[in-house]
């Protein structure tokens, strides 16, 4: 059952009856099982559609759209299909008690795969979703493989029922779908030998594996499901050489780098992190693959939009992870515009001081890390570090945040968002 949440002004919906609450059955005669149905379904220009309002008159009603106008049927959240998986790694498994509820959701959805990009096992697709995808040509979609090798796999996903992940690629990609892969490395479960045949497998389904990102383990302090070994520096370098290795084969032969190590993994080992042209289009930049590169690509591009600053003292929240490649971008910024920047890097009191990455800080660390800094004029934090609600992952508030600490206080995603004179003005203002 599909209902309506909210009808747009002035909307084709709005004049043909529609309002919220109405119950969505079928679009030219066919049954609607959720949001996909309704969005291909509507796509022709003509439509007959059957539906209850929601005291339960029905309702047929005959649509002709002009110039494919959006009809304004904004739909109820759709039931999100959850995971059956028990993943070695799983960051759900590795969340302390007592957040919010919607952080314990673990989907495992091809549909938010296609929609939102969000990585999918497909361990759970039936023929009829199989049929699905291939009808409305749900392409790309991002998939978890972490490992090609079947038995490796039921291991990692903690599930013996899991499905042979070459045999549903191959008959995706035989109908046209494409992908976007990720492989989570466990050393001792998928690294070596299992990951070299993850890649090759990969590698032979030719163009349909549009990039996979190789990203290592991340644990948290109350993960209990974990068998693995560490993640150290010698299985980072191990891993890069292998996965190096393919992305130049992957130059030579197709003229691009289809795979690559994840930021985190390049730190690990201890190495460098490739240049720009390495990640092209930045495909798996949500994945941490090429996040960092691209921060000094924006900032240096957005360095010219910059007003001096002089005597301004911002200080810079960022998580352990990026604590050694942030000085070189806060001397650019300073060099510009004259203001004294200083980095703040935190320790995750929450998740573990194995956890760096900026994105998942709480608003307690940031709290402690700021309380007594009357001295600084402005704190800039991760933008990451707050839901579309203004919430941090402990559900402390920004708005909290900035009432208890001395400073204004601006989230920003890379420095030049919020240091343009006018946004800089108006947030100051506020």
């Amino acid at each position: 059952m599909i209902k309506v949440a909210r009808v747009l002004p002035d909307s084709i919906a709005e004049q043909v009856g529609i309002v919220p609450g109405t119950e969505l059955k079928t679009v030219n005669g066919r049954k609607l099982a959720d949001f996909l149905d309704w969005e291909f379904l509507t796509a022709e220009d003509e439509l007959l559609i059957e539906a209850a309002l929601p005291g339960g008159e029905e309702l047929v009603l005959e649509i002709e759209r002009p110039d494919a106008e959006s009809l304004g049927a904004v739909l109820e959240p759709p039931n999100i299909r959850r995971c059956a998986n028990r993943c070695e790694f799983c960051f759900i498994e590795g969340l302390p008690t007592g957040l919010r509820r919607s952080l314990y959701v673990r989907d495992d959805d091809y549909r938010l795969s296609f929609a939102y990009g969000n990585f999918a096992t497909l361990s759970n697709l039936k023929q009829r979703d199989i049929d699905r995808i291939l009808e409305y040509r749900l392409s790309p979609l991002y998939v978890s493989v972490h490992a090609t090798n079947w038995e490796a796999r039921k291991v990692l996903l903690n599930n013996p029922r899991v499905p042979n992940v070459v045999e549903q690629l191959t008959s995706l990609a035989s109908g046209g779908i494409r992908f976007h892969c990720q492989m989570v490395i466990v050393p001792g479960l998928n690294d070596g030998a299992v990951l070299e045949e993850s890649i090759s497998d990969l590698w032979n389904l030719g163009d349909a594996v549009l990039s996979c990102a190789v990203v290592p383990v991340g644990l948290t302090q109350f993960s209990h499901l974990y068998t693995g070994e560490t993640m150290d520096a010698r299985n980072a370098t191990r891993i890069l050489e292998q996965v190096e290795a393919w992305g130049e084969r992957g130059q030579r032969e197709r003229g691009e780098t289809w795979i690559a190590g994840s930021d985190e993994l390049y730190l690990l080992a201890g190495r460098e992190l490739p240049g720009e042209e390495f990640y092209g289009e930045f495909a798996q930049i949500e994945n941490g693959v090429g996040a960092v590169t691209s921060l000094r690509k924006q900032v240096r591009e957005g360095l010219g939009r910059l007003d001096r600053l002089d005597g301004m003292r911002i200080g810079v929240v960022t998580g352990k992870s990026m604590e050694p490649l942030m000085p070189g971008l806060l001397d650019e910024l300073h060099r510009v515009t004259g203001a004294a920047f200083e980095l703040i890097p935190v320790v995750n009191t929450l998740f573990g001081p194995a956890i760096g990455t900026a994105g998942l800080l709480v608003g307690a660390d940031l709290r402690a890390a700021l309380a007594s800094r009357a001295d600084l004029d402005l704190a800039l934090i991760p933008a990451e570090t707050i839901n579309d609600d203004g919430l941090f992952l402990d559900d402390d508030s920004l708005e909290a945040l900035r009432a208890a600490i001395p400073m204004p206080v601006l989230p920003s995603y890379d420095f030049v968002d919020v240091l343009e004179r006018a946004p800089l003005e108006a947030a100051l203002a506020a």
